[in-house]
């Protein structure tokens, strides 16, 4: 089951416009989208290993232009993203990064840039609270540099090897990620 989605991917990773999509992946979800560009980088790394850096260059640049999307947001139309943001069920996350900022300022950004916590809410606060925009910026970038190129380069030396082990056990990945998806939903529906 899991065998032809992964060859799909895989071929799409390939594809000659995928550069494009990863860039704007990368941008929208600093600002705005769920999907981390993790999910693109590490199959269009594992597709092509020798464009590894060149790749981690591009979803680093984008990322972080996003974040600058994204704190320009907090800065000039907050009033008009707070709905959405409890909507969404981000109002926590977002009271969270301001106390953060309140503390920890730059150290922050560069902790949201590199983990798996939404960095955009990040961004967003940091333009609400009128973060320094160089020290934004550095932050981000050294954040989102060091996630994405840590990626990259794990995957390239990985290379064929890390490909083939993948290919081989795609659907015990497959299954155990569905197994674990639904625990973390049944964790969260049970929750409530």
């Amino acid at each position: 089951m899991f065998e032809g989605l992964y060859r799909r991917v895989m071929s799409y990773a390939r594809h000659r416009h995928a550069g494009w999509y990863l860039f704007a992946l990368s941008f929208t979800e600093s600002a705005f989208s769920p999907v981390p560009p993790d999910v693109m980088l590490a199959p269009m790394t594992l597709a092509r290993p020798g464009r590894a850096w060149r790749l981690a260059t591009l979803t680093t640049f984008a990322s972080v232009l996003g974040g600058v999307f994204g704190y320009a947001i907090g800065f000039f139309f907050f009033a008009v993203v707070a709905p959405w943001l409890q909507q969404w069920g981000y109002w926590e996350a977002y009271l969270t990064a301001q106390q953060w900022f309140g503390r920890w300022g730059f150290w922050a950004i560069l902790l949201a840039g590199f983990s798996p916590i939404p960095y955009k809410i990040f961004t967003i606060a940091a333009g609400t609270l009128a973060m320094n925009p160089l020290l934004f910026l550095l932050a981000s970038f050294i954040g989102r540099g060091g996630r994405f190129f840590l990626l990259a380069g794990l995957i390239a030396w990985g290379g064929e090897r890390l490909e083939q082990a993948i290919y081989r056990h795609i659907n015990r990945i497959g299954w155990a990620s569905v197994g674990l998806a639904a625990l973390v939903l049944g964790g969260v529906y049970l929750s409530r």
